[in-house]
C-alpha cells in the first residue's frame, strides 16, 4: 500500500542571498497559482506555501517525492527557466518527520533571522487561510497546524522566547512607543530607507502608526515602499524642515559625519519634545545634539545593548522551545499514525457489518419486531468484540511502525480493498 508522505523544499536566508529570495518570493495570487499548479501535476494535498522576505517554501503530502520538480516548478513561475542556476539554493525535507519539524522550528521563530521573531506566526497563519480557502487543507494539514499553533501559544505562556525586541528595528520602535505613549498619532520621520529603515517602516506599520514620512536620497525608492505601506514622501532638499516638524526622527542615513546636528537643530527654533533615533554607523546624529532643550537621542550602541539582552534571553530559552516542539510532533505522530489505519477500520467495520446483515436477512422473515431487535442488538455487540482486538493491534501497530503488515494482512483476509469507507 502506498501511503502519502509530507514533504517540504524551499529557500530561505540561511541558503540563499536576499537578490535571489527577491526574485523567488511570491504574492497571495502567486502562491495560489503555485499551489494549484502542485496540486493539478503532483497530486499534491494538504499544500502550503510559506512566503516572506526570508524564505519561500512549499509544503505538500504526495505518495511521490517531487521536491525537484516543485522547485523548478516555481522558478519557471516566476519567470526564472534558467533553473539549474537556482537549485542549489534549495533544501528539500523529503520525509513527514522532517518537513514537520522543520514547519514547527519555522513558525515558532526557531530559524528566523531574528530568533523568536513574532511575525512568522501570523505569516504561517496566513499561508494556512491560503490552504483554506483553495480547499487544500485536509484532516492532516488541520490538525499539523492546529498543533503548531498551540505550541506556539505554549511558547509565548511558559517560556522568555518572546520577551523583549531582539533586534535594533524592533527595538527603535519600542522606544517609540515608550516615548510618544502620550502622544496620538505622533509625527515620524523615517530618514533613509535602506535594509534597516525598511525593517523599523515595516514595524511600524504592523504597530498601526500612519503619520509617517519617508525621506530618501533616491526618491523612487522611498516612494516605493511608501505606496507599499500607506505612508507619505518628502523630498530630500525638504529634510530640515520635516526635522522640525517632526515628533520622533528615525535616521539611517549612510554619511562620514553627522547629519543633524546641534547647530541645525537650534535653526528652527523647537517648540516641543523631539526624539532623534540614530540606526546609523558611523552616527548620523551628533553627539552633543541633547544640549538643546526638548531633544533627547538614541544611538546605535543604546539599542543595541537592549536588543542583545532581549536576545540572550530568548537564546536561553531555546531549549524550553524545543522540548514543547518535541512533545506536540510526538503527540501529532502518534495522531497521524493512527489516521493512516483509519480507512482500513473502516472497512474492516464495513465487510463485518455487511456479513451480518446478509446473515440476518436470512433469518428475519419468521421473527417478531421484538425478537429482530434482540438479535440486532446481540449481533451488533458480537461485532464490536470481534472488532476490538484487530483495531487494538493495528494501533499497537502504528506505535511500532509495523502498520502496513497488518494491513496487508487484513486486507487479504476480509478483501478489504473492494470495500468503500463509509462514515
Amino acid at each position: 500500500m502506498e501511503s502519502l508522505q509530507f514533504r517540504s523544499v524551499g529557500i530561505s536566508y540561511k541558503t540563499a542571498p536576499l537578490e535571489v529570495r527577491e526574485q523567488i518570493a511570491l504574492n497571495e495570487d502567486e502562491a495560489k497559482a503555485l499551489m494549484l499548479k502542485v496540486q493539478d501535476f503532483f497530486g499534491g494535498t494538504d499544500v502550503l506555501v510559506v512566503s516572506t522576505c526570508n524564505r519561500t517554501e512549499v509544503y505538500y503530502n504526495a505518495p511521490e517525492n517531487h521536491n525537484l520538480d516543485i522547485a523548478k516548478l516555481l522558478l519557471i513561475e516566476k519567470g526564472l527557466p534558467q533553473t539549474e542556476a537556482y537549485l542549489p539554493y534549495f533544501v528539500e525535507y523529503p520525509t513527514q518527520d522532517e518537513a514537520a519539524l522543520h514547519l514547527f522550528e519555522v513558525a515558532t521563530g526557531l530559524h528566523s533571522q531574528v530568533v523568536g521573531d513574532m511575525q512568522i506566526p501570523n505569516q504561517v497563519k496566513q499561508a494556512y487561510q491560503w490552504s483554506v480557502d483553495l480547499g487544500m487543507a485536509g484532516p492532516f494539514l488541520h490538525r499539523l497546524l492546529h498543533t503548531i499553533f498551540f505550541a506556539n501559544k505554549r511558547v509565548a505562556q511558559e517560556t522568555a522566547f518572546r520577551d523583549g525586541a531582539a533586534s535594533t528595528s524592533y527595538v527603535a520602535v519600542e522606544v517609540i512607543e515608550e516615548v510618544t505613549a502620550l502622544k496620538a498619532n505622533p509625527k515620524i520621520l523615517v530618514l533613509g530607507v535602506g535594509e534597516i529603515g525598511t525593517d523599523v517602516c515595516r514595524n511600524l506599520k504592523e504597530k498601526g502608526y500612519s503619520n509617517i514620512i519617508l525621506v530618501n536620497r533616491t526618491r523612487a525608492k522611498a516612494e516605493s515602499l511608501a505606496t507599499e505601506l500607506g505612508f507619505e514622501v518628502a523630498d530630500f532638499e525638504q529634510v530640515e524642515s520635516q526635522i522640525a516638524q517632526a515628533d520622533v526622527v528615525i535616521s539611517s542615513i549612510v554619511r562620514d559625519e553627522p547629519f543633524i546636528t546641534k547647530n541645525l537643530l537650534i535653526q528652527h527654533n523647537l517648540l516641543s519634545f523631539k526624539y532623534l533615533i540614530d540606526l546609523s554607523v558611523p552616527r548620523s546624529v551628533a553627539a552633543d545634539v541633547e544640549q538643546v532643550p526638548g531633544v533627547i537621542s538614541y544611538n546605535i550602541d543604546n539599542l543595541q545593548s537592549r536588543a542583545n539582552a532581549a536576545l540572550a534571553r530568548r537564546l536561553d530559552a531555546v531549549p524550553q522551545v524545543q522540548a514543547i516542539i518535541g512533545q506536540a510532533l510526538t503527540e501529532f505522530g502518534e495522531w497521524s499514525k493512527e489516521m493512516m489505519v483509519s480507512p482500513t477500520i473502516q472497512k474492516l467495520k464495513n465487510a463485518l457489518e455487511q456479513i451480518r446483515q446478509e446473515e440476518m436477512a436470512k433469518f428475519m422473515k419468521n421473527l417478531t419486531d421484538a425478537e429482530v431487535a434482540k438479535v440486532d442488538k446481540v449481533t451488533a455487540s458480537m461485532m464490536q468484540k470481534i472488532l476490538k482486538l484487530p483495531v487494538l493491534q493495528l494501533k499497537a501497530a502504528c506505535k511500532r511502525g509495523e502498520a502496513d503488515t497488518l494491513i496487508d494482512v487484513l486486507n487479504e483476509l476480509f478483501n478489504l480493498e473492494q470495500q468503500h469507507v463509509q462514515k
